[in-house]
């Protein structure tokens, strides 16, 4: 095997990948494990999405796909952001590429020189750090504790930025801890942007729907129209929609800078599946009740965990605006032992202990940039979460 390149020497596997494929592994061995890692929606895909896609491959439409997207789905996506975010964007505003991800990595390649900055407010999506190292930037990690409910301080950001500083990077409501900005705080974070005009800003709004307790969602370039022409909104169709395995993301932002990460585009993958183009441009433009409903059973769910870890000795737990995830304190442990006679020096040894005396899987805050928490997906049922949390107690009560 020839040497690998050394710009994959600081680049990490996911942890939350690789502790829901150890899930996989004991699963497979024939362990009943409850896997609460995955940040994947238990919904089905919807049936009309199903069903377009079905109706364009039996019509033909199988052949190379349109790069920036096809000039329907970008209709539904323009059409998606004036609805939802009172966003004009014109179709050489828009492109779509194989899942959110792939639109911040692409984004990042088109615009990173060695050596600039990119200011993330932490906890934080484990992939943002490393897409950044990759393209050749320096995250730049800010602090965000539970006291301020996990959100970015506008003094906290202002300090951040420097003259290295290309980007600052948000995502509410957040992975992993689900807090999420009013109006109010994102116009604050958006009164400092203003007076940092060479730094642009992007934005992952892929939890937007999921929302709880009259929240109301708010993104940058909508509360903030001045900073228009400097911000790349980013989202997609898989959690909203259950739609994770289709691969489809989109953004919308300043048409020099949809150029060049279309550039990226054509290099490194060269369009999305057409058959994901005609499910997504069918979600999207169809009935939008769904996202109500599911949002509220997610909500249902979450305070079905939060009631169940309060019962914890030990165990504290902000209570999250959005997504479908809970970043629960763990500082209460460190330093103890458990029942199985493994020493507790870190949220990562209550992790792998978790996983192998009482088979939950979860992920550690570290992976985030934030110890000592875990983070919790309650994107599954409520029989399956209310086991992991009668073995996660009895884990915790065990411990010595």
């Amino acid at each position: 095997m020839p040497a690998t390149a050394d710009r994959l020497k600081n680049v990490s596997v996911s942890a939350s990948v690789a502790m829901t494929q150890k899930a996989r592994e004991l699963t497979a061995q024939g362990v009943k494990v409850i896997s609460l890692s995955s940040g994947e929606p238990d919904f089905p895909t919807p049936s009309h999405a199903i069903e377009a896609a079905h109706a364009a491959a039996l019509g033909g439409d199988t052949k190379y796909p349109a790069i920036e997207g096809t000039p329907a789905l970008k209709m539904a996506i323009q059409r998606k952001f004036k609805r939802d975010n009172n966003l004009d964007y014109a179709p050489n505003q828009i492109l779509v590429a194989g899942g959110g991800k792939q639109v911040i990595f692409n984004a990042m390649l088109a615009t990173l020189n060695p050596g600039d900055e990119v200011v993330i407010p932490t906890p934080a999506w484990i992939s943002y750090a490393d897409i950044v190292k990759f393209a050749g930037g320096v995250p730049v990690q800010v602090p965000c504790s539970q006291a301020n409910n996990f959100k970015l301080q506008a003094q906290d950001l202002d300090a951040a930025i420097t003259a290295k500083t290309k980007w600052l990077l948000l995502n509410y409501p957040s992975n992993p801890t689900g807090s999420a900005c009013s109006r109010v705080e994102m116009a604050a974070i958006a009164e400092v942007m203003l007076q940092h005009p060479n730094v642009w800003i992007m934005t992952d709004d892929m939890y937007e729907h999921l929302i709880y307790d009259g929240f109301e969602f708010c993104t940058i370039a909508a509360v903030e129209p001045r900073l228009y022409d400097r911000v790349l909104t980013v989202n997609g169709v898989s959690k909203a929609y259950a739609m994770t395995g289709w691969r489809m993301g989109y953004c919308g932002g300043p048409q020099d800078l949809i150029k060049a990460v279309s550039n990226v585009n054509t290099q490194n993958s060269g369009g999305v599946c057409t058959l994901t183009q005609a499910a997504a441009t069918a979600v999207l433009n169809g009935p939008q009740g769904l996202l109500a409903e599911r949002a509220g059973i997610y909500q249902q769910r979450r305070d079905f965990v939060l009631e169940r870890l309060a019962g914890i000795d030990g165990l504290t737990c902000h209570k999250p605006e959005g997504a479908f995830y809970l970043f629960p304190n763990i500082s209460a442990f460190i330093g103890r032992t458990t029942a199985g006679g493994r020493k507790i020096s870190s949220d990562t040894d209550f992790c792998l202990a978790l996983m192998d005396e009482h088979h939950v899987a979860t992920v550690q805050g570290a992976a985030y940039g934030l110890s000592p928490y875990v983070r919790l997906s309650y994107a599954t049922s409520l029989q399956v979460l209310g086991e992991g949390c009668e073995r996660i107690a009895e884990f915790c009560k065990g411990m010595r």
